[in-house]
């Protein structure tokens, strides 16, 4: 474990808990990101956007020198902005800031993996590490005020404050960090603190964690005499192994791309160690896709991983919606489920008669068969192949059917996890 380095972070007074950037120093910078973290933060502001004239006038006064000073505390962005009077307007962004449980599994995260204190001394914020914690704002987490009479959310004040916060988060994430609710000496001594104790657990333990495995010296190994028994093969561990902190860098591929490649490879080889078996083999390619924007809760609402669903649409030859409607299916009843969206047939006509039966008893409307569905004007099932139910929902008259609720062998419970409350369907005791 290499121990972190303590250095004195430029440009800090002795309270770095409120830091001033000159509009000098700020002057040399443009309106737009490099960084894949100035980037989210920008993305937060215009995900929530109403208006997206005031973000193109936001940045235009960005790029032209119309922000002065700014000034970051915990919680906290504010600048005057020169609008189009003579005197500047009084403009901020807030922030919620971390509670000390938050910060604690932030600093975690950040300790427990040398790479990752490497990449924050170098001014770098790894993926994974951001994830650890609420670290970067998402759509709605940053709150605009400005002084200057337009309402717009936010004001072309707000919105370039928030371009030129984007260049200082470039140039220095900690103070992303501070913004969050701590400053960089706080961070970097609770940082020095975590890996001098590792460190020096390490050295306890001979430079080797507790039950380390058996080994062979070398010179043994090397003996030109009888060579000694290999140590027996490693036990499969309980958990797959971490990827590491992919940094982002220019013509390299997504960082987050990496990370979840890394991630799946690492989970499929645990797999097939603990199990002889791959989990995943016998998926096809779109199906394989499906699962992997599956496995993805926040996929398609923040910026970065609509880039995912995107992506993997385009190299299944989809589209974005139809990937979101198969990732709808495999969430509710994985691979069969998602047969039971894009595969029709045609059933015997018992399980129909008794789920009409059923489904007429429950005081449902009525529905019209067709092949295995039972549709009515805002809900439908499916009877799979598997015997099970499967419930769908759409705005009447639209035709648009998604997948909701858990597969059931009763109909009528199927249906009620599918519909909305507004739909007017029984929701059991």
């Amino acid at each position: 474990m290499t121990p972190l380095r303590r250095r004195e972070p430029r440009g800090l007074s002795g309270d770095d808990t409120r830091r001033t950037f000159s509009s000098a120093a700020l002057s040399a910078g443009g309106p737009t990101a490099p960084t894949w973290w100035g980037t989210a933060w920008v993305e937060a502001m215009e995900d929530a956007a109403l208006d997206r004239a005031r973000l193109e006038r936001g940045r235009s006064y960005a790029g032209s020198g119309r922000v002065a000073s700014i000034t970051v505390t915990p919680g906290r962005v504010t600048a005057y902005v020169q609008g189009g009077r003579p005197r500047p307007y009084r403009t901020e962004l807030r922030l919620r800031t971390l509670g000390d449980g938050e910060w604690e599994a932030l600093l975690d995260a950040a300790a427990a993996r040398p790479e990752h204190i490497a990449a924050l001394l170098d001014k770098e914020v790894p993926h994974t590490l951001a994830s650890a914690a609420e670290l970067l704002p998402g759509p709605g987490d940053l709150v605009p005020d400005c002084s200057c009479p337009d309402d717009g959310m936010p004001c072309k004040h707000a919105a370039a404050l928030c371009y030129r916060t984007a260049a200082l988060l470039d140039e220095d994430p900690f103070v992303l960090f501070l913004l969050r609710g701590r400053g960089e000496r706080q961070v970097l001594a609770a940082l020095a603190h975590r890996s001098a104790d590792r460190a020096a657990g390490e050295r306890r333990t001979g430079g080797a964690a507790p039950g380390a495995p058996p080994s062979v010296a070398a010179r043994d190994a090397l003996h030109a005499g009888a060579r000694p028994p290999l140590p027996p093969p490693l036990p499969a561990p309980s958990r797959p192994g971490r990827p590491p902190a992919y940094p982002h860098a220019s013509g390299a591929p997504d960082p987050l791309s990496l990370d979840l490649l890394a991630g799946e490879a690492a989970a499929r080889a645990h797999a097939l160690l603990a199990t002889g078996r791959d989990p995943v083999a016998g998926l096809t390619t779109w199906q394989d896709a499906v699962r992997l924007a599956a496995a993805h809760p926040g996929a398609g609402l923040a910026a970065s991983t609509r880039a995912l669903y995107r992506d993997l649409a385009a190299a299944t030859g989809r589209a974005p919606v139809e990937l979101a409607r198969a990732v709808a299916a495999w969430r509710q009843g994985g691979p069969a489920a998602l047969r039971v969206l894009e595969e029709p047939w045609d059933p015997p006509a018992g399980p129909f008669d008794r789920a009409r039966s059923a489904l007429t008893a429950a005081g449902m409307p009525p529905f019209r068969p067709w092949r295995n569905h039972l549709t009515s004007p805002a809900l439908q099932l499916r009877l799979g192949q598997d015997g099970l139910w499967y419930g769908y929902e759409s705005e009447t008259g639209r035709e648009d059917w998604w997948p909701g609720g858990t597969p059931d062998e009763d109909p009528v419970a199927a249906l009620r996890g599918a519909a909305r409350p507004a739909d007017g369907v029984p929701r059991g005791e």
